[in-house]
C-alpha cells in the first residue's frame, strides 16, 4: 500500500532520530509527504493550572524557552533530514497531558495513514514503550515501530 502522508514523532532521542530516517525513507520512496511531531507533556495539572501551565505564569520564562528550543531542535533533524532527501515535510507542535493523545490526533486531523515512531522501552512487550503501546492501542491508523 502505498502511503500519501506519514507522521512521525520525535522526541529528540537517538531512537526517534531513527525512525525519522525510516520515516524519510519511506515518504521518499511512496512520494508521500511527512509531518514531524513535536509533544510537550504537560505533567498532571495542578489545581491552579490547570490545562493551561506552559501558557501561565506558573512557570518561568526560561522554561517555555528552553522548552521551545529542545522542540525546534528535535523538529530540526526531521526537517533538515527530509530536505536532503526531496521530500515534503512540515512541523507541528502540540501539548498533551500524554504523547499518545497528541499523536493519535495529530495522526487523525492531517489525515495521515502512517505513523512511524521509536520504540523506548527495555524489554518484552514494555519493549516498545507506554506511549507507543497507546498509540497502538488507540488507533487503526498502521504504525510502524523502530527501535
Amino acid at each position: 500500500m502505498p502511503y500519501k502522508h506519514i507522521l512521525v514523532p520525535t522526541d529528540g532521542s537517538a531512537r526517534s532520530k531513527r525512525a525519522i530516517r525510516a520515516a524519510v525513507e519511506l515518504a521518499q520512496k511512496f512520494n508521500a509527504r511527512l509531518t514531524a511531531l513535536y509533544v510537550l507533556g504537560e505533567g498532571v495539572p495542578t489545581l491552579f493550572s490547570g490545562d493551561k501551565l506552559y501558557d501561565s505564569g506558573v512557570i518561568a520564562p526560561k522554561y517555555r524557552a528552553a522548552a521551545r528550543k529542545i522542540a525546534a531542535d528535535a523538529l530540526l533533524v526531521a526537517e533538515r533530514a527530509a530536505k536532503a532527501a526531496g521530500v515534503r515535510h512540515t512541523s507541528a507542535r502540540a501539548r498533551a497531558r500524554a504523547p499518545w493523545i497528541a499523536i493519535v490526533r495529530a495522526a487523525q486531523a492531517r489525515h495521515c495513514d502512517l505513523i512511524v515512531m521509536a520504540a523506548h522501552g527495555k524489554r518484552g512487550l514494555t519493549a516498545l514503550g507506554s506511549q507507543t503501546i497507546k498509540t497502538v492501542a488507540h488507533t487503526h491508523i498502521p504504525i510502524l515501530v523502530c527501535r
